[in-house]
């Protein structure tokens, strides 16, 4: 009996420090450069802006932290926070915030994943990729509707950069 304790707590002792040898190095990641999302809320603006639009673009990185606001002039002052919040989403859940949002429409068992502080169930926020790997995300408020056509406006600007 005693040398199968041995051997368990042998095998236990094995299981507990091979994770640690496995985490034990750098890791390496894509991000959205500063410059990178200042080009694309440059674009995202300039797009709404054309179309007579006053809005906010907020684009995020990885880890979902701001990079970069731009407010238009006039925009609205729930604009930033909105742009905020559906860049979020669209980082959070890997894709589209209307995805998202048509996601919480069609099954009600998610819908309380809108409690999520930053979460909004709203079209308007992109996950910015390089392949599948998501780097950030913008989103853009305050124009009804066409929220989606001027992110993809700004995530063009960089599109070729992206690969």
């Amino acid at each position: 009996m005693p040398r199968i304790l041995t051997s368990l707590a042998a095998l236990a002792t094995a299981a507990l420090l091979s994770p640690a040898d496995h985490a034990q190095g750098v890791v390496t990641q894509k991000n959205i450069s500063q410059a990178m999302a200042l080009t694309v809320a440059s674009g995202a603006l300039a797009q709404c802006q054309s179309m007579g639009y006053k809005v906010s673009v907020v684009v995020i990185d990885r880890d979902g932290l701001q990079v970069v606001l731009l407010r238009g002039d006039g925009a609205g002052l729930h604009t930033p926070e909105g742009a905020d919040r559906k860049a979020y989403t669209a980082r959070t859940y890997r894709s589209p915030s209307a995805d998202f949002a048509k996601r919480v429409q069609a099954e009600p068992a998610y819908a309380p994943a809108t409690q999520y502080t930053r979460v909004l169930a709203l079209a308007g926020g992109l996950p910015i990729k390089v392949g599948d790997d998501v780097i950030g995300a913008v989103g853009v408020s305050g124009s009804p509707g066409k929220d989606d056509v001027c992110g993809q406006a700004g995530l063009d600007k960089v599109a070729d950069q992206l690969k």
